[in-house]
């Protein structure tokens, strides 16, 4: 068993839509433990560092702007890296807009499991059954157009590299709280039994 901690982010727009029960209830039926709970209105320097963007990312989405914009008729008044550095700031501009519900979940592969719950970035193409999917209808070409971040619910890490990277910077260690559930109970019972290898 490969326990692990990933970090999760209700974005404003979740909590305003009054979805946080619904997205607690998804990832508690998983099976995956909270470790730790916050509510709060983040700050524009814990969002910068959060997302932490290089060049070659902001040149790269910046250029997908261009191509958006370009199909839609509108100006291009930007250089590409400009463009890309507005993501990031439409990004922190959205999650200091209002409070957000953070929190640690641990548990077994907890970054593949929540990742797949929560669905792709893009909540127009996630897959039905996700919560993007599910709950959400934007895109990157209306946000890009809207020059605005994309409303998609929901932050998750995406690996548990970057788990480890980000949950720092949203919960001090002594705000994570480790306890068993008692399904970990059970296993390790079983385990000193030499029931299970």
């Amino acid at each position: 068993m490969t326990t692990e901690q990933t970090l999760v982010i209700i974005k404003p727009d979740g909590v305003q839509r009054s979805l946080m029960g619904e997205i607690i209830k998804r990832i508690e039926r998983t099976g995956l433990k909270f470790a730790a709970v916050k509510f709060s209105v983040p700050q524009a320097e814990q969002c910068w560092k959060h997302y932490n963007k290089n060049d070659e990312w902001f040149m790269a989405k910046g250029t997908r702007i261009v191509a958006d914009r370009t199909a839609h008729g509108m100006p291009i008044e930007k250089e590409p890296m400009e463009y890309g550095k507005d993501i990031i700031q439409s990004n922190v501009d959205f999650f200091t807009s209002g409070p957000v519900l953070a929190f640690v979940i641990e548990g077994n592969q907890s970054v593949a499991i929540v990742k797949k719950l929560v669905g792709g970035t893009e909540p127009v193409t996630s897959d039905v059954g996700t919560i993007r999917g599910d709950y959400t209808v934007d895109s990157y070409s209306l946000s890009s157009r809207d020059n605005r971040a994309v409303r998609n619910l929901v932050h998750c890490s995406d690996s548990p590299e970057e788990a480890q990277r980000e949950i720092p910077l949203w919960f001090t260690k002594e705000e994570i709280i480790s306890y068993r559930l008692l399904q970990e109970q059970v296993l390790y019972d079983v385990n000193l039994d030499g029931i299970l290898e």
